[in-house]
């Protein structure tokens, strides 16, 4: 199982990059979920791109991207932390057919925050939907925000995800006028699926065969969802006795679903009462 994002820089060219591949954390994501097929392949290059994006985090924070649309697709939502633990959702009709992705999308717009402890507030930045596909869409984002040239190209199986970035340096022209247009022309042809079984440094020397490519440490990459059944608890506790004791009348037991890890939590009286005989009691 191979889940990784890994850097590098055409140093001859002055162009970055970085390639991201996902399979059995990709494989994580889809289970249970049953999405149609243009969904998963939606998540599966927005689950590339935030973790493109994500690997720029050099301390403690989350990344979370949100595109919201009035089409199909109503929403999808990826997020990750420094360490490039992901885990993500699409909310969708049930049955879609293939078509372009404005009309899976709709009208709408994609929002990245950016949350970290050492900042007083979150960081958010609005993006139209501006483009037909998702690396269109993400493509602006990166000129707008780095100011720099970016190129995305991305491929989602139900298996494995690819995607690759490149982005052109302010010194790229000087080194050579036409490596820019030459990267882009190459990267292009990753869309051959066969490539999906390759290391990153495979890939690279075969698309930049005559380029100096300085490759760096790859960066591993984890599914975000693990079962924390305290951070329920805490909740409930948050919500009060008198408020989950008449949800437990009404229903009978106490249900929460965590939807972007697509798990659900069930809990009787009898866990109720261990839950806030855990909590100790209450001072007022």
């Amino acid at each position: 199982m191979s889940n990784y994002v890994q850097r590098f820089l055409l140093e001859s060219l002055d162009i970055r990059g970085a390639v991201v591949h996902l399979d059995s954390v990709w494989q994580q994501m889809l289970a249970g979920r049953h999405y149609p097929q243009p969904v998963t392949r939606l998540l599966g290059e927005m689950s590339a791109t935030t973790l493109l994006l994500g690997d720029n985090l050099k301390q403690t924070g989350r990344l979370t991207i949100q595109l919201n649309g009035n089409g199909p697709v109503s929403m999808l939502i990826l997020d990750c932390n420094e360490s490039l633990h992901i885990r993500g959702m699409a909310k969708c009709a049930q049955n879609i057919d293939p078509q372009p992705v404005p009309d899976l999308l709709g009208h709408g717009q994609l929002l990245i925050t950016l949350d970290m402890p050492s900042m007083r507030e979150s960081y958010q930045s609005i993006v139209p939907l501006d483009g037909d596909s998702i690396a269109e869409i993400f493509q602006h984002y990166f000129k707008q925000s780095e100011q720099l040239p970016s190129r995305l190209f991305l491929v989602t199986t139900n298996h494995a995800i690819f995607g690759l970035l490149l982005q052109k340096l302010p010194a790229a022209d000087q080194q050579d006028p036409d490596g820019w247009a030459r990267a882009e022309a190459l990267a292009a042809t990753i869309h051959d699926q066969a490539l999906l079984g390759l290391t990153a440094e495979e890939i690279l020397t075969r698309l930049f065969f005559e380029e100096t490519i300085r490759i760096f440490d790859p960066q591993t990459v984890h599914y975000g969802c693990h079962e924390d059944p305290a951070k329920i608890y805490a909740m409930l506790r948050s919500l009060g006795r008198e408020e989950v004791d008449s949800i437990l009348q009404e229903f009978g037991e106490v249900i929460i679903n965590d939807d972007i890890c697509n798990r659900e939590y069930r809990l009787d009286a009898l866990a109720i009462d261990a839950v806030f005989r855990e909590a100790g009691p209450t001072v007022h």
